[in-house]
């Protein structure tokens, strides 16, 4: 099981710092999500300031974007990086994408996976010098000249990954994807009800095995001493009860028959109560979809927790370099 480090809203200037004390640390990946800024810029940092540290999008939100615009700015990251990065894509939820957005919402599992053709379809054409004729179902690219063809690239082959809740994402993964994020939400009873099996259909759909896809997440964990653990455990409380607030994601908490506290957070959601949403996730949701132990032990507990579900982990905790020696310990117990 590999111990990945997760960064949801970097900025450019402290991201040379944090990529190489990443690498030092002895992380696989760097993951860089969607949130405050973009999440090409600090990578495209990170690959300068970094020699074997993998680096992904975890996850870049698709439908915004072009399948050529995402197409362009991997290849080019992909050649910088000398082969280390890898292209997280997620379809984000419906309000994000028409509001904060102002992008079209349609099918979004058909939509992704002509997407994710798309890409391929570009990535092929540049790299094999050939006509470009991709036609799908919501894309369509058959125009490509020597001036805007940036040429082959000395490693073409970037893995795709996309994230998801719900089991339509999860089986495209098992059909097509070469990874899949699971989202912060979620606790074996789900991975093993839910995820597992669905992502079974769809690796059977495509005539491939388990080992095509890799599976990370990075996942809530419980973790100090004192005053300092129980603020932290309120924090992930809170943090949970505003992830279950969001109608996509309720299949998590119908596995564990805890659908109405969904209904109930999404109600006090839409009235932007969030102080009283912390209240109704219980110390037994906080114990299945969070892990809690001593810095030293989480190594083994993540292990007992996530072996045969997860392939790559990270911390739902902020990355301090000053505390470095601290994670070094904690990959090498992983």
């Amino acid at each position: 099981m590999e111990l990945d480090l997760t960064l949801l809203a970097p900025t450019l200037d402290e991201m040379p710092a944090l990529a190489r004390a990443a690498e030092e640390v002895g992380f696989g990946t760097l993951w860089v999500g969607e949130t405050k800024h973009n999440p090409f810029l600090p990578l495209t940092l990170a690959a300068e300031h970094t020699q074997h540290l993998r680096l992904g999008t975890a996850v870049a939100i698709a439908f915004p974007r072009s399948p050529m615009v995402t197409a362009q700015v991997a290849w080019d990251l992909q050649r910088f990086a000398r082969g280390r990065f890898h292209l997280g894509l997620g379809t984000q939820v419906r309000a994000h994408i028409q509001r904060r957005f102002s992008t079209r919402w349609e099918a979004p599992v058909a939509r992704l996976r002509d997407y994710i053709q798309a890409l391929r379809a570009i990535w092929q054409a540049w790299q094999q010098r050939t006509r470009l004729n991709y036609r799908g179902r919501f894309y369509t690219f058959t125009l490509m000249t020597d001036f805007f063809d940036p040429g082959p690239n000395e490693h073409p082959h970037i893995p795709i990954s996309i994230a998801g809740v719900n089991r339509g994402l999860v089986r495209l993964a098992g059909e097509l994807a070469d990874g899949f994020h699971v989202h912060p939400l979620h606790s074996p009873v789900y991975l093993r009800k839910v995820l597992l099996p669905a992502l079974e259909e769809g690796l059977r759909a495509a005539g491939r095995t388990r080992s095509h896809v890799r599976l990370a997440s990075t996942v809530f964990v419980i973790t100090g001493t004192g005053a300092a653990r129980a603020r932290l455990r309120e924090e992930v409380r809170r943090q949970i009860a505003f992830y279950a607030s969001t109608p996509t994601y309720r299949v998590v908490l119908e596995v564990h028959g805890w659908a109405e506290v969904g209904e109930r957070l999404s109600q006090l959601a839409a009235r932007q109560q969030w102080d009283a949403m912390p209240a109704l996730i219980s110390d037994e949701m906080l114990a299945a979809f969070a892990l809690e132990a001593d810095w030293d032990d989480l190594g083994p507990a993540l292990r007992a927790r996530y072996h045969g579900l997860l392939d790559q982990i990270a911390l739902y905790l902020p990355f301090d370099p000053a505390r470095a020696e601290e994670w070094k310990r904690l990959v090498g117990r992983r």
